[in-house]
């Protein structure tokens, strides 16, 4: 897989990768994909990749941030997607490892994930690459009318911010 920086010209891809995830139900508490303007304006413009294999985009990781308060400049939310048929070959790690150099090179000093316990594999991802548990955070929200849990993994940076 290669990593590069990802753009509008891939958000087509990006798209249809991150309605997949909303389509298992277990990914996030959004039911709907935005459109490139509202996905670019609500995500950090550095810190966006995605992974391309034979000329496609087979995964994406993109950063959030958490507040607009200064003192939070350096704490932002992650997001990794695979598509459907490359799930589970290790992309995923790849991408959030990449993501993690990235958010080192821009000053990004803490990473926080929101993860449902049943995306047993993301909290596997996330946890191998130093993210820890937190916090849980029960009937945080509903999805489609049923209430969900939640948990707040982090991982602070032994690099920036030390």
């Amino acid at each position: 897989m290669i990593i590069q920086r990802l753009t509008q010209q891939d958000y087509p891809a990006v798209k249809r990768i991150y309605e997949q995830g909303l389509a298992t139900g277990n990914s996030t508490f959004q039911t709907s994909a935005p459109e490139w303007e509202e996905w670019d304006s609500s995500h950090l413009a550095t810190c966006r990749i995605v992974g391309m294999k034979d000329n496609e985009v087979i995964g994406w990781a993109a950063l959030t941030p958490v507040s607009g308060r200064c003192v939070y400049a350096g704490v932002a939310e992650v997001s990794v997607y695979v598509d459907q048929s490359f799930r589970g070959k290790g992309f995923g790690t790849t991408l959030l490892e990449a993501l993690i150099r990235e958010s080192e090179k821009n000053n990004v000093w803490t990473l926080q994930a929101g993860i449902f316990p049943e995306n047993t594999s993301s909290i596997r991802i996330h946890e191998a690459l130093g993210f820890r548990q937190i916090g849980y955070r029960e009937k945080i929200g509903k999805l489609n009318g049923v209430w969900r849990n939640t948990l707040l993994l982090e991982r602070r940076s032994t690099v920036i911010g030390v």
